[in-house]
């Protein structure tokens, strides 16, 4: 399994290949993320599976940010946001935890409420 720290991006107005953004603190695969307008979260991976959250602001090209922690380490799950909080569930070691964070802060995540049983690789959406 290759682990990555890079972060590209794309700008969606036009079409094109993706330009470095910057970088993770870490090398992951199968993290999951959400944003707001201005600043985008990511959630856990593997590396080995872990708890971080990184942050970054969209606006600006640069490294990403320590956020906070998970309640849980978590690979192969879903997020999901609305206008202020971000959204991550899916279950590791049998956790069946959902988990928020209010995205314009940072700080650890919050228990949201639980799955109805373990469910790893979930899709998620938002309105």
């Amino acid at each position: 399994m290759a682990y990555s720290n890079v972060i590209d991006y794309i700008t969606i107005a036009s079409t094109g290949n993706a330009t470095d953004f910057g970088d993770l603190t870490l090398g992951l695969s199968f993290m999951c993320g959400c944003c707001d307008e201005t600043r985008a979260v990511y959630f856990g991976g593997t590396n080995p599976s872990n708890d971080i959250i990184h942050y970054l602001t969209i606006a600006t090209t640069g490294n990403a940010g320590d956020f906070g922690n998970l309640i849980t380490a978590k690979q192969a799950k879903a997020a999901m946001s609305g206008s202020t909080r971000g959204v991550t569930a899916g279950a590791d070691s049998g956790y069946e935890v959902i988990e928020y964070v209010t995205i314009q802060t940072t700080g650890n995540s919050v228990d949201f409420g639980d799955l109805t049983s373990p469910i790893s690789a979930p899709a998620g959406l938002a309105a």
